[in-house]
């Protein structure tokens, strides 16, 4: 079987090593790919990139591919699915019509309301006076969010009403995140601890896979914008039987049936980003059409069945006869990202230290190139170090020193990736 893995960061590097590693696959083409999946067994980048679906079909029918699978967000809410349908090739990925629960926070909030599935109350206004309104009223803190997709950073989490009604100032002039905050989505700020679930579908069965936790905010102690994410773990402790049980209840199934009933079956990847309280209710804090990244890492490293076989059958309405199994270790992933990131940062930086990880550690790529057979960077987040252990503290301490094996010009990396885990595993 050859595959296809459309995308360029870390969790198209951890898509194109778990499929590579199963029997049945003979080649993966990543589009465009970094330096990590250049490098990867069995893998080769091709010089697409993830909006050009002519290229890609054509690449498709040129190698013989016979199933292509997407990683980032784009090329769903513009269509890949249609484009590939159209040719008459296997392409596991939402509808763009499905791939609005990510694609428009404001078609996700109906969506919920209509099929009540748990989620923050809330106001969508591409009007300042309205919003300005709303947020004296409510009061802080309280939640801003670009309606439109803006790279996992379209968020704020306003700790007073200055700064909600600066951050809603801003997104609505575009400004900020350009037509992607053209409207904004104003939510009640929620207690807990957030986790992430991601399952795949065929429209109609759900396979859940392990679940895990990312870390937004750029620095410590969860302080500083927020981020594409600064690294990962699974399982999360939070998310325990009854949990699980309520989020496969309430958000997940009704997600799935709702989107059918809606005329609009959803096949792909479903994230759900939630929040758990302290009496372990759970509500949706977002959607996401696609795999998690850096979840993807952590959970993709634990991964013990065959992920090319689960898409192909999900692809074809298959799934009722699969299962999912995941090894018993704890795998923790810390991302290691390019100084001043997510605002302005610099790239081009030659990247150290690869070869003097530590065993048993797997770094993916993510924004990296080669250049002159030199490693650099090429983008905010450079890479994801995961390590995995029966004793998450452990695995904790090896992906450090895995990180700490590596360097280059005004890296970054939170030191403190896990804490909430400790947390609760020393209580």
């Amino acid at each position: 079987m050859n595959l296809l893995v459309i995308g360029s960061g870390g969790r198209e590097h951890a898509l194109a090593w778990a499929l590579a590693r199963d029997d049945m696959v003979e080649r993966v083409f990543v589009a465009p790919g970094n330096a990590g999946t250049a490098n990867e067994s069995k893998c080769t980048n091709v010089a697409i990139p993830v909006s050009d679906f002519d290229a890609q079909i054509a690449l498709c029918k040129r190698e013989h591919i016979d199933l292509t699978i997407v990683g980032p967000e784009d090329p769903l809410v513009n269509g890949i699915r249609e484009h590939f349908d159209s040719a008459e090739l296997k392409c596991f990925a939402p509808s763009r019509e499905a791939a609005q629960l990510e694609g428009s926070k404001a078609f996700a909030k109906d969506f919920m309301q209509r099929h009540d599935i748990p989620t923050a109350s809330h106001l969508t206004t591409s009007h300042l006076d309205e919003a300005v309104a709303h947020i004296m009223e409510h009061g802080s803190p309280i939640v801003v969010k670009a309606n439109g997709l803006a790279a996992g950073k379209g968020v704020v989490v306003a700790q007073t009403n200055a700064e909600a009604v600066e951050a809603a100032t801003e997104m609505l002039s575009g400004n900020r995140f350009g037509e992607a905050g053209r409207e904004i989505v104003i939510e009640e700020f929620l207690e807990g601890e957030e986790a992430s679930y991601i399952v795949m579908s065929d429209g109609d069965i759900v396979l859940p896979f392990a679940s895990s936790q990312d870390h937004k905010p750029v620095f410590d102690g969860g302080l500083g914008p927020n981020t594409g994410g600064m690294g990962a773990y699974s399982p999360a402790p939070v998310v325990d039987d009854a949990v699980e049980t309520k989020i496969l209840d309430e958000v997940i199934r009704p997600t799935i049936d709702g989107m059918a009933a809606d005329g609009t079956p959803f096949q792909g990847f479903l994230y759900a980003g939630l929040m758990i309280s302290k009496n372990k209710d759970v509500h949706v804090v977002e959607f996401n059409c696609r795999f998690g990244d850096p979840e993807a890492q952590p959970v993709l490293y634990r991964l013990r069945s065959n992920l090319s076989s689960l898409c192909y059958s999900a692809v074809n309405g298959q799934l009722s006869t699969k299962t999912i199994e995941f090894d018993d270790r704890a795998a923790v992933g810390v991302v290691v990202a390019s100084g001043g990131y997510p605002e302005h940062y610099e790239t081009g930086y030659t990247i150290s230290g690869l070869d003097h990880t530590p065993a048993g550690t797997k770094t993916f790529h993510a924004g990296t190139q080669i250049q002159d057979d030199e490693i650099l960077t090429s983008g905010g987040r450079v890479l994801c170090v995961v390590a995995a252990d029966t004793d998450f503290v452990r695995a904790r301490q090896q992906a450090y020193q895995g990180v700490e094996a590596i360097d280059f010009k005004d890296r970054h990396f939170r030191t403190d990736i896990g804490y909430r885990a400790i947390g609760r595993l020393q209580n």
